[in-house]
């Protein structure tokens, strides 16, 4: 009865992404489009201390098809996802970082964390309201046991909004555990989708998702540089041209 870093038996997660990642293909596939790029970055990673950094466009769909092309490189699909065996072998071993209160907003989000997630809470908002608080060290403790274990999925600027400044707590994640750090970019889900990423808005529209390689960090740099450089990568620094689907970034 194997079980994952915070004692979740694989055999439910497995379940779990199975049942979800056919949802996700029909939504993602049957019923909007996905564009991928650049999945052969994930080929000959680590089985662990991999962090994963992305723009945000929804709360739980943005992860659900991360899962669901993290399956499909595991058997050999790259940059597609027709024929969903894969579901069948999915990679288990994956975290996802989410605020507490995201976590416990309703009965489907509290499933999902059986999936694999790791509620933190957020030092700089919470019930919809600004706030400041200290980082709470145990947050950085579950990551790092996360990274020990397998792959985390973390957005650093922690909202859906698009050119928003990034968490300088992200940065001091990298220079702590110095993991292999791979950037992915995504646009539509926006569109597709409503905040949450569970009810549909459109038909049609194209997913885009992609992987670029792992970046080369240095990990001695302040955090603060660390960060900058990952919202470069993630193309979210609030100087960039390009703005996704003519998107108004504020």
């Amino acid at each position: 009865m194997k079980r994952d870093a915070f004692g979740k038996l694989l055999f439910i997660k497995h379940f779990m992404i199975f049942v979800f990642g056919i949802i996700v293909y029909y939504r993602n596939n049957v019923i909007n489009k996905t564009k991928l790029e650049g999945v052969e970055n994930l080929l000959g990673l680590s089985n662990n201390r991999v962090l994963f950094v992305s723009n945000h466009q929804t709360y739980f769909s943005d992860v659900a098809m991360f899962y669901l092309i993290f399956a499909a490189a595991k058997n050999g699909y790259i940059n597609r996802l027709k024929y969903p065996w894969y579901l069948f072998n999915p990679r288990l071993r994956i975290y996802f970082v989410a605020a507490v209160e995201t976590m416990k907003a309703g009965l489907l989000p509290k499933i999902f964390t059986y999936a694999g997630s790791i509620s933190i809470k957020r030092t700089w908002r919470s019930s919809g309201q600004d706030v400041k608080r200290q980082v709470d060290l145990k947050d950085f403790t579950k990551i790092g046991a996360a990274l020990e274990d397998g792959w985390v999925i973390t957005f650093p600027q922690g909202t859906t909004t698009p050119f928003k400044q990034g968490r300088k707590g992200t940065g001091f994640l990298i220079k702590k555990y110095e993991p292999i750090v791979v950037p992915i970019v995504i646009d539509g889900f926006r569109r597709a989708f409503d905040k949450k990423g569970l009810k549909l808005k459109k038909r049609g529209v194209t997913l885009s998702v992609r992987i670029k390689k792992p970046m080369n960090l240095d990990y001695s740099q302040e955090p603060e540089k660390i960060i900058l450089d990952v919202m470069d990568a993630i193309e979210q620094t609030p100087d960039y041209s390009y703005f996704p689907l003519n998107e108004n970034p504020n």
